[in-house]
């Protein structure tokens, strides 16, 4: 009983006190109750360490949480129609949940121990705070775009209150004040960083214990302001927000000496695999998004990529074994038994093997190139600088492409068979291709539906939380989604609601969101 009151605890106070058991940094971090053996480099390497989970392709997050839930969502993949299809299961909930608390402990740790230092180790050691925060405000981005409001600045303090449960228990910060401190602190770091100097005789561990960017502050500086970019435009639509939108984007768009974001595919911020017998790998993608048929393409994405002779077709997507070379997509729009009879029978077009799934070098991916100009692309829109929208609208389709292409040279997996290389011609073909040419949009509207669209495509199946977050913010692309009769909830949801253990244990906190803890909800930057 005991253990599992500890656990329901865990969930209501954002914490977990499973210790990680993985022998490649077993003895690099500690758990928060055991603090007196850790130190600031340990533990920074464990805290980003420990959510590796979503930051790389594994099993766990693509085949129990994201297989019935964003996939579908977004229909960057194809399924079988079943009922409440559209209600995210507690296990999609509540792991995702317990595990992003697990890891924002573990910073809570890193602040702890960073805190009782001198002045002088502060400063020393300041390029941990600082690049741990960054990391964290990425996590904490997803979290919030996932829930809304979420417990926060009291969350994951179980070590500081001395293993006190009651005081540990954290209040609700509503989800556009956990957006403004995160923007506030992102742009001070963005100055912070252009002066941070790190002493010689520590950047080797640096280097050692970051595993994003091994220790290299240029691509710090590119993560930071790439990713304030990202939850700039986030918010562009929230009218408190805009005048920071505008400003702060345009100092970002207009020096990019000072403010250097992710601007090509060499850039991608990333935790790359090196070794495969080590942890810090692809291969739970394999099973996470091919079991149960989790990898078939879906109707939309596939009629437009072949309809405009898209480039990362054949990158990103196989046929059927049965289909004769043809690409086809299940319509979700089909009758259920239709549906299983076209997946049984091997013609639908399946995500592409080697590319993807099989892929066991494939990056665990943060922020790349593409994903920057397209945002870039949208804010040049906004401001009326058509030419500046086109020409970053244009350059994220080709990063996008040569993107798809690279990661299919990391792979050892030909099981998909050979990929014929693409080119200038027939990249340039797809830019012009009637759907897809910017200059065939005649209005702003339709312009930015044209960036929405790549960004789905660009995203798929790789970035799901960032193609949720984008589709529900934009409202575009527009699909279609079989009703479903049998349960309330009878098209896809606005948000995911709170786990069952919040309500149980949490309960005087979790009154102050009762009210908008509902699946039609939606998030504060959802004002289309």
């Amino acid at each position: 009983m005991k253990k599992i009151f500890l656990i329901f605890i865990a969930a209501a106070t954002g914490l977990t006190f499973t210790a990680c058991t993985k022998s490649d940094f077993a003895d690099s971090y500690s758990d928060p109750s055991k603090v007196q053996t850790s130190t600031v480099d340990k533990q920074y390497a464990g805290f980003i360490y420990s959510y590796n989970r979503y930051n790389l392709p594994t099993y766990w997050n693509y085949f129990v949480i994201l297989r019935t839930t964003l996939q579908h969502y977004t229909q960057s993949v194809g399924w079988e129609n079943g009922d409440n299809q559209y209600v995210p299961g507690a296990a999609s909930i509540n792991d995702r949940w317990n595990d992003y608390f697990y890891t924002l402990a573990q910073y809570r740790e890193l602040e702890n121990i960073y805190n009782k230092l001198t002045d002088i180790e502060k400063k020393e050691l300041r390029i941990y705070m600082v690049t741990a925060t960054i990391f964290l405000y990425d996590q904490t981005q997803k979290a919030v775009d996932l829930h809304g409001d979420i417990p926060f600045t009291e969350a994951g303090k179980i070590s500081e209150n001395r293993g006190n449960y009651s005081a540990a228990f954290a209040k609700y910060d509503a989800a556009s004040t956990i957006y403004t401190k995160m923007l506030d602190d992102l742009k001070a770091f963005a100055d912070e960083l252009n002066t941070l100097t790190i002493r010689e005789e520590l950047k080797k561990k640096f280097q050692t214990q970051d595993m994003i960017n091994s220790g290299d502050i240029p691509s710090w500086k590119r993560y930071c302001n790439s990713l304030r970019l990202r939850m700039l435009t986030r918010v562009s639509g929230v009218a408190s927000f805009q005048s920071r939108v505008t400003a702060e984007i345009a100092a970002i768009a207009g020096d990019p000496v000072k403010y250097p974001v992710v601007a090509a595919n060499a850039d991608n911020i990333r935790i790359d695999v090196f070794n495969l017998t080590g942890d810090i790998n692809g291969k739970g993608f394999q099973t996470g998004l091919e079991d149960w048929n989790g990898n078939i393409a879906g109707k939309v994405m596939i009629d437009h990529m072949k309809t405009n002779a898209d480039p990362r077709l054949r990158a990103m997507f196989e046929p059927g074994a049965n289909a004769a070379g043809a690409y086809n997509g299940l319509d979700p729009t089909l009758n259920r038994g239709v549906q299983n009879t076209l997946i049984a029978g091997g013609t639908m077009s399946i995500y592409n093997r080697s590319t993807i799934s099989r892929n066991h070098y494939f990056p665990g991916m943060m922020i790349n190139a593409a994903e920057v100009s397209f945002l870039l692309a949208e804010y040049y829109l906004k401001a009326n600088n058509n030419t500046a929208a086109k020409t970053a609208y244009d350059r994220g389709i080709k990063q996008s492409i040569e993107y798809y292409y690279w990661l299919r040279s990391l792979s050892q997996d030909n099981t998909a068979g050979a990929l014929t290389p693409t080119n200038d011609t027939e990249i340039n073909a797809y830019t012009n291709a009637t759907a897809v040419n910017w200059n065939n949009a005649t209005t702003n509207a339709d312009k930015l539906k044209l960036i929405a669209r790549q960004k789905w495509i660009h995203f798929n199946v790789v970035q799901p939380n960032e193609n949720w977050a984008e589709i529900r913010r934009l409202d575009a692309p527009t699909f279609s989604f079989e009703t479903d009769n049998a349960n309330a909830q009878k098209q896809p949801p606005m948000r995911w609601v709170y786990p069952g253990t919040e309500i149980t244990f949490n309960a005087a906190n979790y009154k102050a969101v009762q009210a908008n803890d509902n699946l039609g909800y939606k998030l504060f930057w959802d004002v289309q």
